[in-house]
């Protein structure tokens, strides 16, 4: 039997996660099998759990507990499912639900190492120091829709499962391999990273504008089998040092005198040039 809690209290401790949380509160870098993250709109939470994802509890507009949240209700068994009306609601959490649906969910204890989610993998894509949630979600739901395999991202970046990122990628952080490299000595970025890459195959493509850069059409690189594409943080973009210990570097032309485009749409136009060759026909 569903678990319908309504809200009577705002300052129910359970609500926490809702309410009074940060992120980084979330993310619990000290007790990490205790992270949490909240997973926003139906299509979304569904996306969490069709990739595995435990549910913790629910927080829900009256109105979709038989409407649009009734099959996720169906699928979490005896979990806590808290529910008002709208206007209240959006006064506890302090923002208007998108599509009226929160779900606090369990983080991963741990995160696939990088060799084995690129074992099978022929294009990758690789954020160095991408700190902007939003840009960080924008670049997986292109990686996910672009023919790219999996996504690495150096310790500086955003974390994928920030409410942010997850709600701008819809949900595609859960459909994507994703980890993290350079947190450790063994894979410190971007020495040994870039080797660690290049050990597994991958010819590296570092996404700057330079002397040496050549076009992202360029035949040479469209004919690699495996390709490691490899973007900057926003407004400095990549490190020198990354760029000189790349096998490429590559530009996308550009009109009217821009000199560059946001990593989140520089993300897309390299996916599709680059990963489109495994996209369905």
């Amino acid at each position: 039997m569903p678990n319908i809690i309504e809200i009577t209290n705002f300052d129910a401790t359970e609500l926490d996660v809702y309410a009074r949380l940060s992120e980084g509160q979330l993310l619990n870098r000290h007790e990490p099998d205790k992270g949490l993250f909240i997973a926003e709109s139906p299509k979304v939470i569904e996306r969490a759990l069709d990739a595995g994802y435990e549910p913790v509890s629910l927080l829900l507009e009256k109105k979709h507990v038989t409407g649009e949240a009734k099959k996720i209700i169906e699928r979490i068994g005896n979990i806590p499912v808290y529910t008002s009306d709208f206007d209240i609601l959006t006064n506890l959490t302090g923002f208007q639900l998108t599509r009226g649906a929160l779900c606090a969910m369990k983080r991963p204890h741990t995160l696939p190492k990088v060799k084995d989610i690129c074992a099978s993998a022929r294009r990758i894509a690789i954020l160095e120091n991408v700190m902007n949630p939003t840009n960080v979600g924008a670049i997986f739901r292109s990686a996910a829709a672009l023919g790219m395999d999996a996504v690495i991202l150096t310790p500086s970046c955003s974390n994928p499962l920030y409410r942010r990122s997850i709600r701008v990628s819809m949900g595609t952080v859960f459909q994507i391999p994703w980890t993290y490299i350079g947190e450790t000595d063994s894979d410190c970025w971007p020495h040994p990273g870039i080797n660690i890459l290049k050990e597994l195959g991958f010819k590296t493509v570092a996404m700057a504008l330079n002397d040496n850069s050549v076009n992202i059409n360029d035949p040479a690189l469209m004919s690699e089998d495996k390709l490691a594409i490899i973007l900057g943080t926003e407004g400095d973009g990549l490190a020198e040092n990354t760029i000189a210990n790349c096998d490429y570097t590559v530009r996308i032309p550009m009109s009217h005198g821009v000199d560059s485009l946001n990593v989140a749409a520089a993300s897309a136009v390299a996916f599709w040039q680059l990963g489109n060759t495994q996209l369905p026909v």
